[in-house]
């Protein structure tokens, strides 16, 4: 089983970024004429212009939060420190919160796992050891170069397991990076929709779940 990480068995930055933003708009010379939620666009938009760089030109991910975020502040006048306010950002990527069902799907799968995460590799593993999780595989864009959903994290995966894309399933909580990510190689995939985002009509074949633990059912077994 392939297996995303934040957003799927943790919790997302988002309450973090919103700190962030909130913190760069304080700091703006005319703070009145811009919201939060402008800030929050502006970043995402240019943290995934950066990300979809050249592989040659591979960042990783603390790099680009730093420079999108530097580009940001600049966009809107701000006298905030990027770097500074990346801090609890990164601090979170480390420890991040653990999701309720987490724990008791990953002690009943007994399949190997390999997690597939944006993340540097550092950040990822801490997580894994501050929860005591036991996700032994891990593959990241730092060691592919690339981002999902680009087809080369998913080889790597399966090459880490030695196993073909049919006899596999991918796991994880974005649309965009992991399912077509998933879906360019013939990987079956499961949407984790904690929030319940509206479903695209294309996806009407995806599977759809509503919490990891949910997926269980659906999860190959060692034979």
């Amino acid at each position: 089983m392939l297996l995303d990480f934040y957003g799927t068995v943790v919790a997302e930055d988002d309450a973090i970024l919103a700190d962030i933003y909130r913190q760069v708009l304080d700091q703006c010379t005319d703070p009145h004429e811009v919201t939060t939620t402008q800030v929050g666009s502006y970043r995402w938009r240019v943290f995934r212009e950066e990300m979809a760089a050249d592989r040659a030109a591979f960042r990783c991910q603390r790099d680009i939060a730093v420079s999108s975020l530097a580009r940001t502040v600049r966009r809107f006048g701000s006298a905030a420190d990027p770097a500074a306010l990346c801090a609890s950002q990164f601090a979170f990527w480390r420890e991040p919160d653990l999701f309720p069902d987490a724990r008791a799907f990953l002690d009943l799968v007994d399949v190997p796992v390999c997690v597939v995460s944006n993340i540097d590799r550092a950040d990822v593993l801490a997580a894994i050891a501050h929860h005591g999780l036991p996700l032994a595989h891990v593959v990241t864009s730092e060691d592919v170069g690339s981002y999902k959903p680009h087809p080369a994290m998913f080889q790597a995966a399966l090459d880490l397991l030695g196993l073909p894309a049919g006899a596999v399933l991918h796991i994880g909580d974005s649309l965009s990076a992991d399912i077509t990510g998933a879906h360019h190689l013939g990987i079956p995939s499961v949407w984790v929709n904690r929030s319940g985002k509206p479903r695209p009509d294309p996806l009407h074949a995806i599977t759809e779940v509503d919490t990891l633990f949910a997926a269980l059912p659906l999860v190959p077994h060692r034979q």
